[in-house]
């Protein structure tokens, strides 16, 4: 679960003839989804007729997560960037917002994940640091049994089925907002008591590429939404 989309156009945090990268919207979709639903809005589509050209994916991020998402022009050096990514040789920061306080401020977690059933099982591995705890005031006397929140950085080095979000839960701290993993009472109570209502508090906050032309380090940055803000504000 997720908020509705409210608007129709992207911000592009970087363009050049070859490549654009824009900071997604929570709600929105990166490619066409199999079973289309009226009022889908969708990054290929609306990025294509936003600058006017053909655009191709070359990583995603899940529908209710919001940051940094490129995307190719160019065909050949999209195939590139495909080749680049698959080879790790990108790097990805996200930011979340934790039920919790971590025992640690640095660890990793290298669980394996099951896409589904009769699916492989896959290596995983993430590396997790604490960046901020919270306690917020207006989960104090709540009947929720934690009233701090923390905000953390996740940098995945593989690319699994909802990675940072199952590790997370591996470690006891689901994502607020994240009604997959966090269970739906819990969400619902949270997103009340925070105002952040269904969004889920996970963004691709980095990423950071050699581009495949001009061989120049590149990094790309989004900036948070307030709500990722507000934790200076619960900071004790």
């Amino acid at each position: 679960m997720e908020s509705p989309p409210t608007h129709s156009s992207l911000n592009i945090l970087y363009q050049d003839e070859w490549m654009v990268a824009v900071d997604k919207p929570a709600g929105w979709l990166v490619h066409p989804a199999s079973d289309p639903q009226e009022g889908d809005l969708v990054v290929m589509k609306i990025l294509r007729d936003q600058i006017g050209k053909r655009v191709y994916t070359i990583h995603r991020i899940d529908r209710p997560t919001t940051g940094v998402l490129l995307m190719g022009i160019d065909r050949e050096i999209s195939q590139a960037l495909h080749h680049a990514l698959a080879a790790h040789e990108m790097s990805k920061t996200y930011w979340a917002v934790i039920h919790g306080k971590p025992s640690e401020t640095e660890w990793d977690c290298t669980a394996p994940i099951q896409k589904e059933e009769d699916k492989p099982i896959r290596e995983a591995h993430t590396s997790f640091r604490l960046l901020e705890t919270i306690r917020s005031p207006t989960l104090t006397n709540s009947d929720l049994t934690e009233d701090r929140l923390s905000l953390i950085e996740a940098t995945p080095h593989t690319g699994r089925f909802h990675q940072i979000r199952r590790h997370l839960l591996h470690a006891g701290h689901p994502i607020i907002g994240d009604y997959r993993y966090g269970g739906i009472d819990r969400c619902n109570q949270l997103g009340k008591l925070l105002s952040t209502e269904s969004r889920m508090l996970l963004m691709a906050k980095k990423l950071k590429l050699t581009h495949p032309v001009t061989k120049e380090p590149l990094t790309i940055t989004a900036e948070p939404e307030a709500m990722f803000l507000k934790a200076a504000e619960w900071k004790t």
